[in-house]
């Protein structure tokens, strides 16, 4: 797939897998764990992102995009001078509950907006409503911590039996049937959940609920649904407790797994070989969403049940949350400004380097084309 980059930041094309060719944001380099930043000036087409932006703009929510959120937002400022873009990692579900209170100029979300939120959005949204911006995928890895095991292959309803606390011992039969080479300990099973409302906890909710019918008879919601196991608060807390407890299983971002070095799940999708949770991986399950939302808003469908070869199952979109009408004045522009660059192809390239997923490029050349037409 062709990129095009004419006269400044104009809008690109870029493919879930196909981002090799992507621009690269000049201002100051990447993440630590790509190399500190460079000295590098920023280009004319890079700062013409920041037209019109000024001032503080308020933003909070999902937990899961906070890694991307956390590069986005130190490339952007270090572009657009005199900007201050502050993003709030909590939970999805505190994320809507501040956007619809008018208190931040956008939210990110693990999960759509519900119809009920929609409608508490045009009290904010004046001659508006909220809509949902598709703009980081991802795989939600299943990371474990058992001494002795380096690799570990689970199927949805051996899963839905730890979560639901009716499998307890890592030498399960069920497990063991899996992992015949695996020198599996006698040990307790400590599985771990968010503590609050979590868009990712409902994303594998809804994986569990299509892939394991027989054994998760929950709604796929924000709270967690199971009886049993132990809670922490956000992805991070969940991923600590994972990393230092021998016996532990959880679920958080990709990302946060690999930065603090946590043995995640291979899954049997019933394909030719158990799938690992990759970035790559993870796009070729996110390539088959199909837009689900109607008018401006661009919330997708996804496929929990794909039994593709090297397609990642359990996968995650994160949205922002903005009014497609009715934005506050002080802080449109601002908000329009850097979710451009969030959905261009500079933003989108950080991604697969921090463990997340581009969105297709088909969507997100929607995702844009959204963008430059809040209101």
């Amino acid at each position: 797939m062709k990129l095009q980059r004419k006269n400044g930041l104009r809008a690109t094309a870029l493919g879930a897998l196909a981002v090799s060719g992507a621009l690269v944001l000049t201002a100051c380099g990447s993440d630590n764990n790509a190399g500190e930043g460079s000295s590098t000036k920023p280009s004319a087409a890079t700062s013409a992102v920041c037209k019109d932006a000024k001032g503080q703009l308020l933003a909070s929510g999902s937990s899961a995009q906070k890694n991307a959120m956390d590069l986005w937002v130190k490339n952007y400022m270090a572009t657009c001078t005199g900007v201050e873009v502050n993003y709030k990692s909590s939970s999805s579900g505190e994320g809507i509950v501040a956007f619809n209170q008018g208190t931040v100029g956008f939210a990110g979300s693990d999960s759509a907006l519900k119809p009920e939120e929609v409608a508490d959005s045009k009290k904010i949204c004046t001659g508006g409503q909220g809509i949902n911006l598709p703009m980081v995928g991802g795989p939600i890895a299943i990371g474990y911590h058992l001494e002795g095991v380096d690799s570990l292959v689970l199927d949805a309803p051996t899963l839905a039996k730890i979560f639901d606390s009716k499998i307890k011992s890592w030498d399960d039969a069920a497990i063991k049937a899996l992992n015949p080479d695996a020198k599996l300990p006698k040990k307790p099973i400590q599985a771990f959940h968010r503590s609050e409302d979590s868009g990712t906890t409902q994303n594998l909710g809804k994986y569990l609920g299509a892939t394991a019918t027989s054994d998760w008879k929950y709604e796929a919601e924000k709270k967690w649904p199971a009886p049993g196991g132990q809670a922490a608060s956000g992805s991070s807390g969940v991923a600590t407790q994972v990393k230092q407890v021998d016996g532990a299983i959880g679920y958080f971002e990709l990302s946060y797994a690999t930065s603090q070095q946590i043995s995640t799940v291979k899954i049997d999708t019933g394909a030719s070989a158990p799938v690992e949770a990759t970035s790559e991986n993870a796009s070729k399950a996110i390539a088959a969403a199909k837009i689900k939302g109607t008018g401006k808003d661009l919330a997708l469908g996804l496929d929990y049940t794909t039994k593709a070869d090297g397609a990642y199952p359990i996968v995650l979109v994160t949205y922002e949350i903005a009014c497609d009408k009715g934005n506050k004045p002080e802080t449109l522009a601002t908000v329009k400004s850097f979710l451009t660059y969030t959905a261009s192809a500079d933003g989108q390239k950080l991604l697969s380097e921090a463990g997340y997923a581009p969105i297709p490029a088909e969507i997100n050349a929607k995702v844009r084309e959204t963008v430059a037409s809040l209101s």
